[in-house]
Formats: C-alpha cells, sequence, structure tokens
C-alpha cells in the first residue's frame, strides 16, 4: 500500500515553485555539487593560502571580500521520497532514517522540501576568513530557521615544510569523511550519510578552538590537531535513549531532538528531548586529531574525543551532562583514476545519571559501535556509490534493561550522483536497513524492524 500525506499535497507546490526557480537561475554563478568542496579529510596537503578575489573591500593587495556575491552561497534539497517502517524518530518514535511509512509501517510517499541553507564565507585576510551558514530543515525542531555553523579560520601561506591553521567558533570537529568543509556540511556521495556520521551531525558539534601543525618529511605529510570545547555536555543522549540511526538533519545552535519513549524511570528524569548545544557542568572538553598520508592516494586518521562532562549534572528541565569518549579512526584510498574506498569505524562509551548505593554502574552506561566501507567511482562527471555498514550498543547502565536497550543492525546504500544544469545536481538513492531494539515493544510493535528508503533529489546550489 502506497500512501500520499496531507502535508506532502500541501508541500508539493511549494516543492515545484523552487525547483522552477532554480531552474531559471542564470547559470553562471556557481558550480553544482558535482564540483563542491572536498570531504572533509580530503583537502589539499596542509593549509592552502586564500587566494584574492574579485571585488575586493580594501585594495587590489589586501584579499578582503566581505560581502559580495562571491562570498555567499545557497543550498535548496527538494526531494521525492518512497519510505516504510513505523514511526520515525525524528517524530518521537523507533523509526531509523528521516522519513518513515504509514501507521502499519507500509509504503508511503513523500514529495517536499527538505533544507534550505543559506551560506557566508567572507575573507577579511589573506590569512583569515569565516563561516557562517544557516539553515531550515524539513522535520526538525518545528522546521524554524537557525544558526547551523559560525567560525574563524586563520590559514597562513606556507612555506617550507612545516606550517600551521587555527580555527575558532560553532563547528563540527573534523571527523566525517562524507561530507564537504565548504558550507551547510551537506553531504558529497550519498543523500544519507553513515550512522556514524549522522550521529555526529546530531550530536557531535561544539563551540571550542582547534589548532593544527602540518609537517612534510620527504613525500610524505602529517598533520596533527588538538581543540577544546563547551556546550556538547549532551553528547550520547540519542544514541542511549534511541541508538543509531540513518539521516541528514543536522543540529542547530538553537534545536532540540525528540526523544522516543523512555523506561518508567527515565521517562521520569530524562526531559523528552535532548538539546545538542548546551552547557551544563562548566567542564572544558578536549579532542585530538592525527593524520598521515604516505602518499598522494591514500589517508590514514585517527580522532579522540572526551567531552569530559559530569554525569551527575543537570538542569531544572532534566538535560543532563553525559561523559562521552569515543576513538574514530578513517582511511580514503584512491584505487585508480576514477575509484575512491572510504571507511570509517568508530568505538566509545557514554554515561549519565547516578550510581545508585549498592551499584556499580551509573543509570546509563552504554557501549556504542560502528563502521561502514563507501566505494565511489566516477562516470563522466557523475558518480555511483555503494555503502554498507554495521551499528551496536551495549548497555550496561544501573536503570537501564540490557534486553530493552540493546541494539543490533547493518545497512546498505546504493546512491547516483549527475549535475543536470550548471546550478543543480540530481541524486537518487536507495537505503536498506535492519535493526533490532527490544524497546519497541512499549509502542507495540516488533523488536525487529527492516526499513526501506528511496530517495530522488535536486540539490540546487548558487
Amino acid at each position: 500500500m502506497i500512501s500520499f500525506t496531507g502535508r506532502d499535497r500541501r508541500t508539493a507546490p511549494i516543492a515545484l515553485a523552487i525547483l522552477s526557480c532554480a531552474a531559471w537561475h542564470p547559470a553562471s554563478a556557481q558550480d553544482s555539487d558535482a564540483a563542491e568542496a572536498q570531504p572533509a579529510g580530503q583537502a589539499a596537503d596542509g593549509p592552502e593560502a586564500p587566494s584574492s578575489t574579485e571585488g575586493e573591500a580594501v585594495d587590489a593587495g589586501s584579499g578582503t571580500e566581505i560581502l559580495s556575491a562571491n562570498t555567499l552561497s545557497l543550498i535548496v534539497d527538494v526531494r521525492v521520497v518512497l519510505a516504510d517502517g513505523h514511526q520515525s524518530w525524528v517524530e518521537g518514535g523507533f523509526g531509523k532514517t528521516r522519513f518513515d511509512g504509514t501507521t502499519d509501517g507500509d509504503l508511503q510517499l513523500h514529495s517536499q522540501p527538505v533544507e534550505a541553507s543559506l551560506i557566508w564565507q567572507p575573507q577579511f585576510t589573506r590569512t583569515l576568513n569565516a563561516n557562517f551558514s544557516a539553515a531550515w530543515q524539513q522535520g526538525h525542531d518545528d522546521e524554524r530557521f537557525d544558526v547551523m555553523e559560525g567560525f574563524l579560520t586563520f590559514n597562513p601561506s606556507r612555506s617550507g615544510n612545516t606550517s600551521f591553521s587555527a580555527k575558532a567558533g560553532l563547528y563540527w570537529p573534523e571527523i566525517s569523511l562524507e561530507h564537504a568543509t565548504g558550507g551547510a556540511w551537506s553531504t558529497v556521495y550519498t543523500l544519507t550519510p553513515s550512522a556514524i556520521n549522522g550521529w555526529i551531525g546530531e550530536e557531535v558539534k561544539v563551540i571550542g578552538a582547534e589548532a593544527t601543525i602540518y609537517q612534510t618529511i620527504g613525500t610524505q605529510d602529517f598533520s596533527a590537531t588538538v581543540g577544546a570545547f563547551g556546550f556538547n555536555d549532551t553528547s550520547g543522549t540519542l544514541l542511549s535513549f534511541r541508538g543509531w540511526a540513518l539521516h541528514d538533519i543536522k543540529s542547530t545552535l538553537f534545536g532540540q531532538f525528540p526523544l522516543p519513549p523512555r523506561n518508567a524511570f527515565m521517562n521520569r528524569v530524562q526531559e523528552d528531548v535532548t538539546r545538542s548545544i548546551l552547557e551544563i557542568d562548566n567542564r572544558v572538553g578536549f579532542y585530538g586529531r592525527a593524520e598521515w598520508r604516505p602518499s598522494s592516494s591514500i589517508v590514514l586518521n585517527a580522532f579522540y574525543y572526551d567531552n569530559r562532562g559530569d554525569p551527575e549534572a543537570f538542569t531544572q528541565s532534566l538535560q543532563w551532562g553525559w561523559r562521552t569518549r569515543f576513538w574514530n579512526v578513517g582511511l580514503v584510498a584512491d584505487l585508480g583514476p576514477s575509484t575512491r574506498l572510504i571507511a570509517q569505524g568508530m568505538t566509545g562509551t557514554t554515561l549519565m545519571g547516578f550510581i545508585p548505593s549498592g551499584a556499580t554502574r551509573y543509570w546509563v552506561d552504554t557501549r556504542f559501535r560502528s563502521a561502514f566501507a563507501l566505494l565511489t567511482h566516477q562516470i563522466g562527471a557523475g558518480a555511483l556509490t555503494g555503502r554498507v555498514e554495521v551499528f551496536d550498543t551495549k548497555e550496561r547502565g544501573s536503570r537501564m534493561d540490557p534486553a530493552e536497550e540493546n541494539e543490533d543492525g547493518w545497512a546498505i546504500t546504493a546512491a547516483g550522483r549527475w549535475p543536470v544544469a550548471d546550478l543543480l545536481t540530481l541524486f537518487v538513492e536507495a537505503l536498506h536497513m535492519q535493526s533490532e531494539r527490544g524497546g519497541r515493544a512499549r509502542v507495540g510493535i516488533p523488536a525487529k524492524e527492516s526499513q526501506t528508503v528511496l530517495q530522488a533529489a535536486i540539490r540546487f546550489r548558487w
């Protein structure tokens, strides 16, 4: 059975209007996503000196450009989606994807714009620039327009074998190998990122600062990054109460995410939403990243994160500090002139609450793991991509029942990307996943569920 929702009928005219405007936009403004910024970790060796641009605000040698057509970008994403599965986590359910099926879990058709992002990238000097973005996202926090990122970057020109860069503000640390670094943190190879990088988009955005040193030794390049941050105390909430999910909704400065029904105890002590950007315990977290490029075709990196959250700290609204730590390792290998292999693996733990008398563990003590391998092959101006992944969580908390909270799952994704005009890129994607979580019994659905999502999207980038 296929159902077309009333809301989709209301938003369909909006989608068509946006597409019509996009199609008539002048083609000289900017390249489409087929040529957008490289994914994080794939930039040229070391920091690059910002190039001079037209319309400089001070003089021809200053490298300054504050507000012009060159510093502003707009991304609009419109989709037609066919999905099944029970209520999505976006609506407070246990569904693992952004889109869901009918009340009975049957196939349902969605047609709607899903995101509109505005990016401002001023260049203050040749070495100092910024990135500010705000977005409206369908299904996110009552769909209001909110700040996504805002940070300054210091990138001095490289000379010799050693150089450095620095960054400060609101940003995602450099973990994902599937997202573009150049505005709105959009995906490059697929519409839906992996479970790992979907979670990074939800709960690992920070307000902080970092510094990176780059070193070339012979033909090999190395870099090391250290960062300190705050306002990320709730990281781990979604992983524990909902588990992993595959979607492309990103956290915003003032936004929040719904939580599915929890056990009777947790319903009393935890607010039914989680706020991603929040400082509760006034502790400074830290992270470190190391990268090695043994050749021009291979990149290896490792990332460690510790938010140093106080599991016993909480607010009046019952938002908690979570002690979340994880390791992430990544690989990018070019297997030929048109084929690239990307892999990531993550393992970590998160803690919340108190240790009851006579117990040895906090209320929540969740170990989480996930890994994926992605293969992409460029065909002319387009590309075909496939990804496989596995994920799980293991619950050991004193107030959580492992039979309800443990989770196992896997997913497979196939996607294609083709530029259809100078400003328009067509994406198609098929995602199938299977997951098992006992907590689904709280809403009367089976613990084990298979979900399929078929998407076609037009991404307009000006």
